[in-house]
């Protein structure tokens, strides 16, 4: 057993975005000396998450407006006497900071019309940092 652990650093907007990060995912499992296994996509921080869906413009505005519902930004969030993303938190938790992905002969298992999803909840734009961890042989 074998383990490799790359990471990318993505430019986000923030406010809900959501970016597909599918292509560098499956670029790391390429570059890797491990033909199959799982990978694990770790977003370290409070207030971004991972998540797979369909990566076409009417789902991806639905699921940040469900997103927006469950969670809205105007509640009296008590973090918000530190800082003003109280929401942020509580959206990321929800959905997540890792998934697991597996792979054979270096191509990751997806549906059809699955991809792997960055969502940046933060109030501001950032530099995301993502850790791919390859696990396999």
């Amino acid at each position: 057993m074998a383990v490799e652990t790359k990471q990318v650093t993505l430019p986000t907007q923030g406010r809900d975005e959501i970016r597909d990060i599918t292509p560098e995912v499956a670029r790391a499992v390429r570059s890797s000396a491990i033909s199959s296994g799982t990978v694990t996509v770790f977003v370290p921080g409070s207030t971004a998450g991972v998540t797979t869906i369909e990566y076409e413009p009417n789902v991806i505005a639905d699921l940040a407006e469900a997103i927006r519902r469950l969670v809205p930004e105007n509640l009296p969030y008590r973090h918000n006497a530190i800082d003003d993303n109280g929401h942020s938190h509580v959206r990321a938790a929800l959905v997540g900071p890792s998934l697991t992905v597996p792979f054979v002969n270096k191509e990751l298992l997806l549906g059809t019309w699955q991809q792997i999803v960055l969502i940046d909840f933060d109030t501001h734009p950032r530099q995301r940092r993502l850790i791919f961890q390859i696990v396999g042989e």
